[in-house]
């Protein structure tokens, strides 16, 4: 399976770019954030990549960090959702907006998505929410596994949600406790898990 391309950058579509690798050109399909901030043509470019193999054929999606590929993966779990609608509702929102609206059930958020309607934001939202808020009621990663002193408690919770949404557990582990360092003593969990997700998508 493909998860990584490195290349040049030949051309790009409305929703995607042909990338050269070695002499060969990959058709990427990308959302707008990713394609918004691509390189020149003939320029160097590196992209995440999520293969997705069907019986009639292989389709390549691409990302510009592993942020944007995770929610993408995650938002695909929701029932009614696939690649097409994930990659507009990751054309709209950032993974840090994503986690934010689902965090305060923002439905008009997603609703600026192509494909997603009242009714399937209304899913999306609440099935995500679940998920975390079941991720968070489980068990607590061992304290030690983030440093940050008083907040190993609500950092271990938001290192377990992370993990849970798709992200590795090395790089959750980074994420949360580079932000445990900067929110401090008082940091909760929400705010750790909103702090991490920033660190993950400026990586």
């Amino acid at each position: 399976m493909i998860a990584r391309l490195r290349g040049l950058l030949d051309s790009q579509g409305a929703d995607h770019l042909v990338i050269d690798v070695g002499g060969v050109g990959y058709l990427v399909h990308c959302s707008t954030r990713t394609l918004g901030a691509l390189p020149g043509t003939g320029e160097a470019l590196d992209l995440h990549v999520e293969t997705q193999v069907r019986a009639e054929s292989i389709t390549l999606y691409g990302f510009a960090d592993t942020g944007e590929r995770s929610w993408f993966r995650v938002l695909q779990q929701v029932q009614g959702v696939g690649a097409r609608v994930a990659l507009g509702v990751l054309s709209v929102l950032t993974p840090e907006e994503l986690a934010r609206a689902v965090a305060s059930q923002d439905k008009a958020a997603l609703t600026r998505a192509s494909g997603v309607g009242p009714r399937l934001a209304g899913r999306i939202l609440s099935e995500l929410k679940d998920r975390l808020a079941g991720e968070l009621a489980g068990a607590a990663l061992p304290a030690q596994a983030v440093p940050g002193g008083a907040v190993d408690g609500a950092a271990a919770g938001a290192v377990s949600a992370l993990v849970n949404l798709g992200y590795g557990r090395s790089e959750a582990h980074a994420a949360i406790g580079k932000a445990a360092a900067s929110l401090g003593k008082q940091a909760t969990v929400e705010a750790l898990i909103r702090a991490g997700l920033q660190e993950l998508a400026e990586a």
